[in-house]
């Protein structure tokens, strides 16, 4: 029993750490959504002479260069570029057509302004999430390597199991209103912003995989929990019932005993059993002389 349950008991901390890790990777990251975003081309110079409008009219200069659109109300889409960005809970970057690179800017500031708080609330609810991963993480490991004894490891079990589905459902909660304020600013934030295409991105995947795996540990744990009570509750079961029939047995062999005791003939001290061999007759009384 103690082998199985200190194997649940490293399944359930394993499960914890990788749930704290997936859940900490995704918040720090900026791959929740990425996608493609569509900009207008800038203008050609001396240092930009690739995917770009050429409004000078120098087609001499530019006959040999295929990626140069010359400007015309009839080019449609060749006008534009379509750059890639990825959005996480902090920033949004995307890729600089002027340079090489990325530029970043805060996605609370692109959030429009009737969704700020519901994305500080989501960004408060991922905080608790980790912390009480954490918590849950500390309370596993102290009843794995340090409960002294089972009743103490209980306890801890217990506890764990608690603070890990709350910090489950805070997860499932934070990620949710995340979605919704990502997808309320594709619709009402900055044009200069908006996307033309978009999916989830790795971050996404492994936030989701972190609340996976939190859920997943907190069953592990109750699992161990309900498991060591119910061997308890039986061996205490199998112990009364052996201690009933033993008592009863007891009993028995002491009244059989005090019922043999009863039957046999008690005797006064110093007198002799009637009839018992050796036993003197009494003497006749002495006649009257004739």
């Amino acid at each position: 029993m103690k082998t199985n349950r200190r194997c649940r008991a490293l399944l359930a901390v394993s499960l914890n750490l990788m749930a704290l890790l997936f859940s900490t990777t995704a918040f720090i990251t900026t791959h929740w959504c990425e996608g493609t975003q569509r900009v207008p081309k800038p203008s050609c110079g001396k240092e930009k002479k690739t995917n770009c409008l050429n409004y000078g009219g120098n087609e001499t200069a530019n006959e040999t260069n295929q990626n140069v659109v010359h400007y015309s109300w009839e080019t449609g889409d060749d006008r534009f570029l379509f750059r890639y960005f990825h959005t996480g809970i902090w920033y949004s970057c995307e890729e600089n057509i002027n340079a090489a690179g990325e530029k970043c800017r805060s996605f609370i500031d692109l959030a429009p302004a009737s969704e700020k708080g519901v994305l500080w609330l989501s960004v408060v609810s991922e905080v608790l999430y980790i912390m009480l991963l954490v918590v849950g993480f500390s309370l596993m490991c102290l009843e794995l390597f340090h409960s002294s004894s089972v009743i103490d490891g209980l306890k801890l079990n217990a506890f764990a199991a608690v603070f890990t589905v709350l910090s489950g459902l805070l997860g499932m909660v934070a990620h949710m209103m995340y979605t919704q304020v990502f997808q309320v600013t594709v619709s009402l934030g900055p044009e200069d912003w908006r996307p033309h295409s978009w999916d989830y991105g790795w971050s996404f995947c492994l936030a989701w995989g972190s609340f996976t795996c939190c859920m997943a540990a907190s069953v592990t744990t109750l699992n161990s929990y309900t498991k060591t009570v119910i061997e308890f509750r039986h061996k205490r079961k199998i112990f009364e019932q052996g201690f009933r029939e033993e008592q009863n047995f007891l009993d028995q062999e002491a009244i059989k005993y005090f019922r043999e005791r009863s039957v046999q003939p008690v005797t006064p001290a110093g007198q002799v059993p009637m009839g018992s061999a050796g036993s003197r007759q009494p003497s006749e009384a002495p006649g009257k002389g004739v």
